[in-house]
Protein backbone atom coordinates (compact mmCIF):
# COMPACT_ATOMS: atom_id res chain seq x y z
CA UNK A 1 0.00 0.00 0.00
CA UNK A 2 1.23 3.47 -1.12
CA UNK A 3 0.50 6.69 0.42
CA UNK A 4 -0.46 9.67 -1.93
CA UNK A 5 1.10 12.81 -1.30
CA UNK A 6 1.14 16.03 -3.48
CA UNK A 7 4.84 16.88 -4.54
CA UNK A 8 4.75 19.98 -2.91
CA UNK A 9 8.07 20.78 -1.11
CA UNK A 10 5.98 19.93 2.70
CA UNK A 11 5.04 16.90 1.26
CA UNK A 12 8.46 15.82 0.19
CA UNK A 13 9.55 16.29 3.53
CA UNK A 14 6.44 14.35 5.23
CA UNK A 15 7.23 11.56 2.75
CA UNK A 16 10.93 11.85 3.79
CA UNK A 17 9.60 11.22 7.29
CA UNK A 18 7.12 8.68 6.60
CA UNK A 19 9.41 6.26 4.63
CA UNK A 20 11.87 6.04 7.45
CA UNK A 21 8.90 4.99 9.41
CA UNK A 22 8.71 1.85 6.67
CA UNK A 23 5.47 3.89 5.33
CA UNK A 24 5.92 3.80 1.47
CA UNK A 25 4.56 6.71 -0.46
CA UNK A 26 3.37 7.77 -4.04
CA UNK A 27 4.12 11.40 -4.75
CA UNK A 28 1.74 12.48 -7.33
CA UNK A 29 1.03 16.02 -8.78
CA UNK A 30 4.42 16.01 -9.99
CA UNK A 31 4.99 17.69 -13.43
CA UNK A 32 9.15 18.97 -12.92
CA UNK A 33 12.35 17.41 -12.49
CA UNK A 34 12.53 19.85 -9.37
CA UNK A 35 9.91 18.25 -8.03
CA UNK A 36 10.76 14.24 -9.08
CA UNK A 37 14.90 15.06 -7.71
CA UNK A 38 13.48 16.26 -4.39
CA UNK A 39 11.57 13.28 -3.83
CA UNK A 40 14.05 10.77 -5.14
CA UNK A 41 16.50 12.49 -2.49
CA UNK A 42 14.05 11.94 0.10
CA UNK A 43 14.26 8.49 -0.76
CA UNK A 44 10.20 7.89 -1.99
CA UNK A 45 8.81 4.54 -3.02
CA UNK A 46 7.04 5.72 -6.23
CA UNK A 47 6.61 8.94 -8.67
CA UNK A 48 3.32 9.14 -10.64
CA UNK A 49 3.63 12.13 -12.92
CA UNK A 50 0.89 12.51 -15.37
CA UNK A 51 1.98 12.22 -18.84
CA UNK A 52 -1.53 13.86 -20.23
CA UNK A 53 -1.88 16.61 -17.68
CA UNK A 54 1.12 18.00 -19.09
CA UNK A 55 0.30 17.34 -22.91
CA UNK A 56 -2.93 18.83 -22.05
CA UNK A 57 -1.53 22.30 -20.62
CA UNK A 58 1.17 22.48 -23.61
CA UNK A 59 -1.61 21.96 -26.22
CA UNK A 60 -3.55 24.52 -24.31
CA UNK A 61 -0.54 26.59 -24.12
CA UNK A 62 0.55 26.45 -27.65
CA UNK A 63 -2.08 25.53 -29.41
CA UNK A 64 0.13 22.79 -31.59
CA UNK A 65 -0.89 19.18 -30.98
CA UNK A 66 2.37 16.92 -29.97
CA UNK A 67 2.55 13.23 -31.06
CA UNK A 68 4.82 10.42 -30.20
CA UNK A 69 8.46 11.45 -28.87
CA UNK A 70 7.43 15.03 -29.28
CA UNK A 71 4.83 15.08 -26.53
CA UNK A 72 5.68 16.94 -23.61
CA UNK A 73 4.13 14.57 -20.66
CA UNK A 74 6.45 12.01 -22.70
CA UNK A 75 9.41 14.01 -22.87
CA UNK A 76 9.05 14.80 -18.99
CA UNK A 77 8.74 11.25 -17.71
CA UNK A 78 11.75 10.09 -19.95
CA UNK A 79 13.78 12.65 -18.73
CA UNK A 80 13.58 11.50 -14.80
CA UNK A 81 13.18 7.77 -15.55
CA UNK A 82 16.88 8.79 -17.11
CA UNK A 83 17.59 10.79 -14.38
CA UNK A 84 17.26 8.29 -11.61
CA UNK A 85 19.07 5.16 -13.29
CA UNK A 86 22.00 7.51 -14.73
CA UNK A 87 22.04 8.42 -10.65
CA UNK A 88 21.03 4.61 -8.91
CA UNK A 89 17.97 6.19 -7.31
CA UNK A 90 15.67 3.32 -5.93
CA UNK A 91 12.80 5.36 -6.69
CA UNK A 92 10.41 4.24 -9.05
CA UNK A 93 8.89 5.86 -12.05
CA UNK A 94 5.11 5.33 -12.99
CA UNK A 95 3.85 7.08 -15.86
CA UNK A 96 0.29 7.86 -15.44
CA UNK A 97 -2.93 9.77 -17.19
CA UNK A 98 -1.78 8.68 -20.76
CA UNK A 99 -4.64 10.25 -23.60
CA UNK A 100 -3.55 7.90 -26.85
CA UNK A 101 -1.02 4.07 -26.68
CA UNK A 102 1.21 6.84 -28.62
CA UNK A 103 2.67 7.79 -25.28
CA UNK A 104 2.65 4.57 -23.83
CA UNK A 105 4.39 3.08 -26.87
CA UNK A 106 6.82 5.95 -26.11
CA UNK A 107 7.57 5.30 -22.49
CA UNK A 108 7.92 1.26 -22.98
CA UNK A 109 10.84 0.28 -20.71
CA UNK A 110 9.09 2.46 -17.87
CA UNK A 111 9.78 1.21 -14.05
CA UNK A 112 5.50 0.87 -14.50
CA UNK A 113 2.54 2.83 -16.31
CA UNK A 114 -1.09 2.71 -14.95
CA UNK A 115 -2.90 2.30 -18.23
CA UNK A 116 -6.87 2.86 -18.73
CA UNK A 117 -8.83 -0.21 -19.52
CA UNK A 118 -9.72 1.62 -22.48
CA UNK A 119 -5.96 2.17 -24.13
CA UNK A 120 -5.47 -1.18 -22.44
CA UNK A 121 -8.20 -2.87 -25.72
CA UNK A 122 -6.98 -0.57 -27.90
CA UNK A 123 -3.19 -1.61 -27.51
CA UNK A 124 -4.19 -5.54 -27.46
CA UNK A 125 -5.82 -4.69 -30.91
CA UNK A 126 -2.83 -3.15 -32.29
CA UNK A 127 -0.58 -5.09 -34.22
CA UNK A 128 3.19 -4.17 -34.76
CA UNK A 129 6.58 -4.45 -32.42
CA UNK A 130 6.25 -2.96 -29.28
CA UNK A 131 10.80 -1.90 -28.48
CA UNK A 132 11.69 -0.70 -25.60
CA UNK A 133 12.73 3.33 -25.57
CA UNK A 134 13.57 3.48 -21.93
CA UNK A 135 16.40 1.33 -20.17
CA UNK A 136 18.94 1.64 -17.21
CA UNK A 137 21.91 0.67 -18.62
CA UNK A 138 21.28 3.49 -21.46
CA UNK A 139 20.41 6.00 -19.28
CA UNK A 140 23.57 5.59 -17.40
CA UNK A 141 25.40 6.32 -20.54
CA UNK A 142 24.27 9.55 -20.91
CA UNK A 143 25.54 13.11 -20.37
CA UNK A 144 22.95 14.06 -17.67
CA UNK A 145 24.16 16.67 -14.75
CA UNK A 146 23.19 16.38 -11.10
CA UNK A 147 20.63 18.83 -9.75
CA UNK A 148 21.20 19.72 -6.39
CA UNK A 149 17.52 21.05 -4.86
CA UNK A 150 17.10 22.40 -1.55
CA UNK A 151 14.57 24.16 -0.45
CA UNK A 152 15.12 27.58 -2.25
CA UNK A 153 16.16 25.63 -5.57
CA UNK A 154 12.84 23.86 -5.78
CA UNK A 155 10.76 27.08 -4.88
CA UNK A 156 12.68 28.90 -7.33
CA UNK A 157 12.82 26.19 -10.11
CA UNK A 158 9.09 26.01 -9.19
CA UNK A 159 8.29 29.15 -9.74
CA UNK A 160 10.78 29.20 -13.07
CA UNK A 161 7.61 26.47 -14.54
CA UNK A 162 4.90 27.50 -15.58
CA UNK A 163 3.19 24.48 -16.44
CA UNK A 164 4.19 22.74 -12.99
CA UNK A 165 3.00 26.08 -11.10
CA UNK A 166 -0.23 26.02 -12.70
CA UNK A 167 -1.06 21.91 -12.73
CA UNK A 168 0.45 21.70 -8.88
CA UNK A 169 -1.72 24.29 -8.26
CA UNK A 170 -5.25 22.78 -9.88
CA UNK A 171 -4.25 19.51 -8.48
CA UNK A 172 -4.45 20.78 -5.18
CA UNK A 173 -7.52 22.51 -5.32
CA UNK A 174 -9.23 19.94 -7.07
CA UNK A 175 -7.78 17.61 -3.58
CA UNK A 176 -9.32 20.28 -1.77
CA UNK A 177 -12.63 20.51 -2.95
CA UNK A 178 -12.67 16.37 -2.68
CA UNK A 179 -11.94 16.68 0.64
CA UNK A 180 -14.69 19.16 1.75
CA UNK A 181 -17.07 17.08 -0.64
CA UNK A 182 -15.87 14.25 1.33
CA UNK A 183 -16.10 15.41 4.84
CA UNK A 184 -19.73 16.65 3.93
CA UNK A 185 -20.34 13.01 2.66
CA UNK A 186 -19.00 11.09 6.09
CA UNK A 187 -21.43 14.03 7.89
CA UNK A 188 -24.55 13.10 6.36
CA UNK A 189 -23.95 9.89 6.44
CA UNK A 190 -23.12 9.61 10.65
CA UNK A 191 -25.87 11.90 10.81
CA UNK A 192 -28.13 9.59 9.42
CA UNK A 193 -27.08 6.35 11.13
CA UNK A 194 -27.55 8.64 14.66
CA UNK A 195 -31.10 9.30 13.44
CA UNK A 196 -31.72 5.65 13.08
CA UNK A 197 -29.73 4.25 16.62
CA UNK A 198 -32.35 3.43 18.85
CA UNK A 199 -32.66 5.62 22.33
CA UNK A 200 -30.14 5.23 25.23
CA UNK A 201 -32.02 3.39 27.93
Amino acid sequence: MLIKIASTWEGIRAAEVLEKEGIHCNLTLLFGIHQAVAAAEAGVTLVSPFVGRILDWYKKDTGKDYKGADDPGVLSVTRIYNYYKKFGYKTQVMGASFRNIGEIIELAGCDLLTISPHLLAELESTQGDLPRKLDPDAAKALPIERIVVDKAAFKRMHAEDRMATDKLQEGIEGFSSALVNLEQLLARRLAELESRAPAAV
